[in-house]
């Protein structure tokens, strides 16, 4: 069995920053119950309980939100000593935690460093763009405090990396973000493409990224990075690095590059399970770990056709000549096409912009591996 992955919403969309294109503030307003609330005790421990004993080898719990650092350490110390108490066959337990960085002091940095949860830090380039759609619930900026936060985290010498979403003004300013976190020491760092609100016409919002400027973003990002990788100076950028281990004949880790949905058990703060992040609603409900076991929720995922469905790509997309490296996207960034009888990437043109520019470089590192 492959290593288990548990993302786990101890505070369900509660959260106390308000980013103009969170995707999952998208999500819940478009479900029966918005927020949850807090998770409780006994929920945490039957979600611990529960998947620990049916890991193999490892597994990783991923907090993520809304915001968990609302939860309060005191939720996290239990966590550590819940999966130390269910821990009895020497399973090697990751724990990771992605935050708006809002609330991070010294008390949370010890408790990162102490029990070596690797942190992801979200930001949205230099200080204009991050507070453009980054800000507090009355519109104050939040880049200074945030820029504080990864300060701590250095001192304390925790392990993070950058979270950044790329929308339409992150994305006009590449090189100037690129040289901005090379000055900052961010060497790990993360780009998501910006999510246009689910069901909704593409482009709209003030935010919304376009798929050739997202195309010229990555063409930019890239030249900037292989300049450093010359030089043996390149930070670690996920989804460049898996395109690397495409071309050497391994399996990518980031789920959007596999070319299909994978098995992943994503946790609301009441218990309930869905099958991603970008699809916690209702129609996708799979069972509540308060009251289900794994088997159950694995056999609901198979009757809704979850992983089936992502695999079902037009034939445009599987005869296109990178489709090899491509593998079609994010499932969530995919329209459905009649005429073809299957999905198509919105950001198809970005990626075909890339791999044009891109790919012979892509093939001369992995060769060099």
């Amino acid at each position: 069995m492959p290593p288990m992955n548990v993302l786990i919403k101890p505070a369900s969309g509660l959260c106390n920053m308000h980013c103009d294109y969170c995707f999952y503030c998208d999500e819940i307003s478009k479900r029966s119950q918005e927020v949850y609330g807090l998770m409780s005790d006994i929920t945490i421990k039957n979600v611990i309980r529960k998947t620990i004993s049916h890991a193999e080898g490892s597994i990783t719990y991923a907090f993520q939100g809304g915001e968990p650092t609302l939860c309060g350490l005191g939720f996290f110390e239990k966590v550590i000593a819940l999966q130390k108490q269910y821990n009895r066959h020497g399973i090697r337990i990751y724990n990771s935690f992605q935050t708006n960085g809002y609330l991070i002091d010294d008390s949370w940095c010890e408790f990162f460093q102490k029990n070596h949860v690797l942190v992801g830090l979200s930001v949205d380039g230099v200080q204009e763009t991050h507070d453009l759609f980054r800000h507090t619930k009355t519109g104050e900026p939040t880049y200074k405090i945030i820029e504080q936060a990864a300060r701590k985290l250095d001192r304390y010498k925790v392990e993070y990396n950058i979270l950044t979403v790329v929308n339409k003004k992150t994305a006009e300013r590449v090189k100037e973000i690129y040289k901005d976190y090379r000055k900052h020491g961010w060497r790990y760092q993360q780009y998501i493409a910006c999510l246009d609100p689910m069901g909704e016409e593409h482009g709209k919002n003030e935010y919304a990224l376009t798929p050739d400027e997202y195309g010229e973003f990555l063409v930019k990002l890239f030249d900037l990075w292989y300049q450093d990788y010359q030089k043996n100076q390149a930070p670690y950028i996920r989804q460049f690095y898996n395109y690397v281990q495409i071309m050497t004949g391994q399996c990518p880790e980031s789920c959007e590059q596999t070319g299909q949905c994978g098995i992943q058990i994503v946790v609301e703060a009441d218990g309930s399970v869905f099958p991603c992040d970008f699809y916690v609603m209702d129609p996708y409900y799979l069972g509540n770990f308060n009251k289900d076991r794994i088997q159950v929720i694995n056999n609901r995922r198979k009757e809704i056709g979850f992983i089936e469905r992502s695999r079902k790509l037009s034939r445009e997309c599987r005869e296109c000549k990178f489709y090899f490296i491509c593998r079609g996207g994010c499932q969530r960034n995919r329209d459905f096409y009649e005429e073809n009888q299957g999905y198509k990437n919105y950001f198809c043109k970005s990626y075909q912009t890339f791999f044009e520019h891109s790919l012979e470089r892509i093939t001369k590192i992995a060769d060099e591996l």
